[in-house]
C-alpha cells in the first residue's frame, strides 16, 4: 500500500478496491487532514471483503438497543501511514439471533445450524 497523506490518495484506495471488484461503500467519511477514513458498508461479506482488501487486523464487536431493536456494530481497522482507516458494519438482528452474538466469529455459523 502506498502512503495516504493525501485526499486523492485516500479515495484512491478506496478506488482501487472498487476496481478489484469490491461492492462501493454506501457512505465514506474522510476527516480533515487525511488522518481518518471511514468506509460503511452494507452486509457481512462486503465488510470481509473490505477488511481483507485494506488488511485490517484489528476488530471490535459492538451489541446496543437502538430504541426497542438489537443492533451490532462491526468495526475493522488498521493504520496506515499514520491514518487509521475503518471499515464499520450496522446489522439489525432478532432475538433469535442472539445465539450468533456469542459467537466471536459469525460467518463461521453453518447456515443450517442457525
Amino acid at each position: 500500500m502506498t502512503e495516504v497523506v493525501t485526499r486523492a490518495q485516500a479515495f484512491g484506495l478506496v478506488a482501487e478496491g472498487v476496481a478489484a471488484g469490491l461492492s462501493a461503500p454506501w457512505r465514506l467519511y474522510l476527516a480533515r487532514g487525511c488522518r481518518y477514513l471511514s468506509l460503511s458498508v452494507g452486509d457481512r461479506a462486503e465488510w470481509n471483503a473490505w477488511r481483507t482488501h485494506l488488511g485490517c487486523p484489528e476488530l471490535s464487536v459492538r451489541v446496543y438497543d437502538a430504541g426497542g431493536e438489537i443492533r451490532r456494530s462491526s468495526v475493522a481497522e488498521v493504520v496506515m501511514d499514520g491514518c487509521r482507516i475503518s471499515v464499520e458494519l450496522v446489522e439489525e438482528i432478532g432475538t433469535d439471533d442472539l445465539d450468533r452474538l456469542l459467537v466471536a466469529d459469525p460467518t463461521a455459523i453453518e447456515p443450517e445450524d442457525r
